[in-house]
């Protein structure tokens, strides 16, 4: 007979892990199913999260799976491919396992499209950077680039040069007539430069990156270098909602793609669903996904208690 497990979680990141923690806890059998494919893998370490500043991502994920292990609570790294939705929900692995749940946790995170500049995604997460938050006070007072995806990419040149202020705005495909006035005013005041053109590659020496090289020049070379060491840039969110879409839930369209709509509690359109981490928004830090797991799982044990209580009332006599 095909298992069954009081929820399934989907995805074994901060999110993830802290709500199996919580089920865990509350003695709840739950399984947890990690396809392996954290967010901030490319980070060497991640900041902000009181107590835990600095840890590397791989070090905090593996102490979680510890922690629910001490509470029975099976871990798998396999990829789900179908969930279907009956009086229970069937959860299908890409390894052939099939399950059943009364409840769901969706942790499937997001993925981050990088500009397709030569040298950017070879150093994401070591020179090349997208939150100030996450890394600024490592690499504060450097020379920063900041590479333009949008002209919305105005607001992250201002946010960097909290960190610097030596910051240079490389406007890349997006022309300077994009900007409004008040973007110009901004970045003056900012003291950040504004360099239009686009970049060709970055530039490295010593596995260090050393400038951001423009397009044109000659024939035989590149344009104009600009000696940079750090580079910050706003990735393309894709978030990974396929399940969700497949069960039915509806999402709402953001700046940064389609999200989940969700109650206070994690809880989707779709009954006995909940999501958390960076399946419901972009700019879900490591702490906020850890909160947001913690959250959904605290409102599935009382879904799942006042649900099993009215059933036995029902089937009580009068």
């Amino acid at each position: 007979m095909t298992e069954k497990y009081a929820v399934v979680v989907i995805g074994g990141g901060a999110a993830g892990l802290s709500a199996a923690l919580v089920l865990g806890r509350a003695r709840h059998r739950t399984l947890v199913i990690d396809a392996g494919e954290p967010r901030n893998a490319p980070a060497a370490h991640m900041q902000g999260y009181l107590s835990r500043d600095g840890m590397p991502p791989a070090q905090f994920l593996a102490a979680g799976r510890e922690e629910i292990a001490r509470y029975g609570l099976e871990f798998v790294r396999d990829r789900v491919v179908e969930v279907e939705r009956g009086e229970d929900f069937t959860v299908v692995s890409a390894g052939g396992r099939s399950v059943r749940a009364r409840r769901l946790v969706v942790a499937t995170g997001l993925k981050d499209e990088l500009p397709a500049v030569p040298g950017v995604a070879e150093r994401f997460g070591r020179d090349v950077l997208h939150c100030p938050f996450c890394h600024g006070w490592e690499v504060r007072d450097q020379p920063f680039g900041v590479l333009a995806t949008s002209p919305a990419s105005v607001h992250q040149a201002l946010m960097v040069s909290q960190w610097s202020k030596d910051v240079r705005f490389f406007l890349h495909t997006v022309a300077e007539e994009e900007l409004s006035d008040e973007d110009l005013r901004r970045l003056a005041a900012a003291g950040v430069d504004v360099v239009p053109g686009e970049v060709a590659e970055l530039v490295t020496e010593d596995d260090r990156l050393t400038g951001v090289r423009l397009a044109g020049g000659t024939p035989s070379g590149g344009g104009t270098t600009h000696p940079r060491s750090v580079l910050f840039t706003a990735p393309r969110a894709v978030p990974q909602t396929g399940l969700l879409e497949r069960l039915g839930a509806v999402l709402h369209e953001t700046p940064f793609g389609a999200y989940p709509v969700v109650d206070a509690t994690g809880l989707t359109t779709v009954p006995g669903v909940w999501a958390a981490g960076n399946a419901i928004g972009f700019a879900e830090q490591v702490v906020h996904a850890a909160s947001g797991g913690y959250r959904a799982a605290s409102a599935i044990v009382g879904d799942l208690l006042m649900t099993d209580l009215d059933a036995a009332v029902r089937q009580s006599p009068a």
